[in-house]
């Protein structure tokens, strides 16, 4: 028999005033903040119990009450009551489907404590934004659902909350009214969310019986749990000890240097870690270079110190070489500075993560060049087992090695967020594809030295008579790209100019025989092949390759590394229909027939560049007309 659930009356609330405002703002800025979130599955009541937080510590004014309950008449979900849920969830498609979709900031404060809490959404597709809340938060709510139990997303919320430094959790088993409060559900939830627990690195976890909609022990003990004895859930709130353990050696990285006057020269930022103090020597991290510190401008003045969270301006006793992008520590505790790390992803896109990709990684203020070179394991969210994976995908979350274009200066992440933490970001579209957080330097680039050559290229190519280039010709299989290639070098050989070409078949043979045909194969195949076609330049030959390369953003990162002045991409623009219609090799024809996956134009993607040097149609152009343009154009 289906139990009938009694739909909440408005609450009754007393509105409480202090008598003495002045007295009450004085007492407020004396108060230390606790930052924290609320997160679990989707519908298992996290805005709902904010809004009731709100409303229970009498935190409503009186234009956010009368909206509010309009807003419940329009899109409420509890008939005429009051909907607390619409307090956080602000953005019109988060009411309009009853979701929370943004993080929802909301700040309130009580005699004890002032709070900054962020209500994250429960939905897969938004973790994201979960692990970006997450980030700076002290204590986790982690909410449950006494009738469905623990979720797969409780399960990724929880890791993700351990991952990113919360060591405080509340375990909030929200609805109890729906299951008559009954202390057995809530113990057997208690006693799995504990063996879920057991690898995370959590200091303390304290369960909660709560009915979020009707307040029960979220400021006042309900009299329908008679058999806890813990907290309530603001009272947990108002006493917790979450203090950061460990405050790390001070770290400033430059976001800027003030020039407000032509005597005045300040280094802006916001101190990561540790202190300083006037009259401390720094170290700038990049150059070496060191100066003493002669004032700290601020705000509020000019204090004697800074600690972790000050913005401040450090004047220096001389001028030394230092911008946005440099961090400063003390002369005698450095920073360590790798371009080789173990870090831990937190993937955010729908488009795959792939080892070998470059993308820009920003750490504090600094940005450079990044790729992931190689994928350590998948991480289970609901075993915490580690699994084999090729790619990344879509809210995974992975161990792998990172490696930069240039040394970061960096702490590892359980020391310092902010030097630890980084974000991935697309070359081409500026997304954020993934989170990340450092573990340790790998420490191979402190082994790794170049060496001092005496020969250079320029010797080479005076010797030769030409320039070094690349000729990078891209296009679908059967499109022509090796018998223009060939047909090429003929000319040029013809000309006593000192050529070679780099085939894909070829060298699938031998340097890329271990690499298959998936995105993460053909990512590392080109990668590979870009490194070798700049050595072979640097040798002062003009170096011609021939192969699909299918993807814009592994064409690019060629050009890069060759060179822009030295980097020709040739588009050989067949159609798809002509390329089958000759299938030289029989792949279209056996991919047709399923014999053959990962075929480019067939199952999977070729993308056409959008600004190559050169664009050739065989359909129009015989090969000795397109070799011969070719020739005349590289003016070799």
């Amino acid at each position: 028999m289906a139990r009938k659930v009694k739909t909440p009356e408005m609450p009754q609330r007393a509105v409480e005033r202090p008598s003495d405002v002045e007295t009450w703002l004085a007492e407020q800025a004396q108060l230390d903040q606790l930052r924290f979130i609320t997160c679990g599955s989707v519908d298992d009541g996290k805005s709902t119990l904010i809004g009731r937080l709100l409303w229970d510590a009498r935190q409503l004014f009186d234009d956010q009450l009368a909206e509010l309950m309009t807003e419940s008449k329009v899109y409420g979900t509890q008939r005429n009551a009051i909907d607390f849920a619409l307090l956080v969830d602000g953005l019109s498609a988060e009411r309009e489907q009853g979701i929370t979709i943004d993080v929802a900031y909301r700040f309130f404060a009580t005699r004890r404590r002032k709070f900054i809490v962020a209500d994250t959404p429960g939905h897969e597709q938004y973790t994201r934004n979960m692990a970006t809340a997450a980030s700076t938060a002290a204590v986790a709510i982690l909410l449950v659902d006494a009738q469905r139990g623990i979720q797969t997303q409780t399960c990724r919320h929880a890791f993700l909350a351990s991952l990113l430094g919360i060591r405080h959790v509340v375990l909030a088993v929200n609805k109890m009214d729906l299951v008559g409060f009954d202390r057995a559900t809530f113990a057997r939830i208690e006693d799995d969310f504990s063996r879920l627990a057991l690898p995370l690195d959590f200091t303390e976890v304290v369960a909660i019986p709560i009915a979020a909609l009707h307040g029960d022990n979220i400021t006042q003990r309900s009299a329908h749990t008679a058999w806890y004895n813990g907290p309530t859930l603001l009272g947990y709130l108002e006493t917790v000890n979450a203090a950061p353990l460990v405050q790390g050696d001070f770290a400033l990285p430059v976001q800027w240097i003030n020039r407000s006057t032509a005597d005045f020269r300040g280094i802006c930022g916001t101190v990561a870690a540790g202190a300083m103090r006037r009259g401390d020597e720094l170290r700038v991290t990049s150059s070496g270079q060191r100066a003493r510190v002669s004032d700290i401008v601020t705000f509020d003045g000019n204090p004697d110190e800074a600690r972790a969270g000050d913005a401040i301006t450090v004047v220096l006793d001389r001028d030394v070489d230092v911008s946005r992008g440099d961090v400063l520590t003390l002369a005698s505790q450095p920073l360590e500075v790798s371009d080789q790390f173990k870090a831990t992803l937190i993937w955010m896109q729908e488009e795959p993560g792939l080892t070998g990709r470059k993308y820009e990684l920003k750490l504090a203020s600094q940005w450079v060049g990044a790729s992931i070179t190689a994928i350590k394991h998948r991480i289970n969210v609901n075993t915490f087992a580690h699994e084999s994976a090729r790619n990344i995908g879509m809210n995974d979350i992975v161990v792998c090695n990172i490696a930069t274009t240039k040394p970061l200066a960096f702490a590892p992440y359980e020391k310092s967020s902010t030097l630890g933490g980084f974000l991935l970001v697309d070359n081409f579209t500026k997304n954020t594809v993934a989170a990340g957080i450092i573990h340790h330097s790998l420490r191979r680039s402190h082994n790794v030295h170049r060496q001092a050559l005496t020969i250079t290229r320029e010797d080479r190519e005076h010797q030769n008579g030409h320039a070094g280039k690349v000729v990078w010709f891209t296009g679908l299989s059967g499109a022509g790209k090796s018998t223009i290639a060939n047909a090429v070098e003929v000319k040029l050989h013809a000309l006593g100019k000192r050529t070679y070409i780099l085939d894909g078949d070829n060298i699938r043979q031998g340097l890329n025989k271990d690499l298959g045909f998936e995105a993460a194969d053909r990512v590392e195949n080109i990668r590979r092949i870009a490194e070798v076609a700049k050595l072979m330049m640097d040798a002062g030959l003009i170096v011609l390759t021939a192969f699909i390369s299918p993807f814009r953003q592994e064409r690019e990162m060629a050009r890069q590394l060759i060179g822009e002045d030295r980097f020709v991409e040739v588009y050989v623009n067949t159609s798809l229909a002509t390329c089958e219609e000759r299938d030289p090799k029989g792949l279209y024809k056996k991919a047709r027939n399923g014999l053959l996956p990962n075929m480019t134009g067939v199952d999977s993607p070729y993308e056409p560049p959008q600004h190559a040097d050169f664009v050739i149609d065989t359909a129009k152009t015989s090969v000795d007309e397109c070799a011969e343009m070719l020739v005349q154009s590289l003016n070799c």
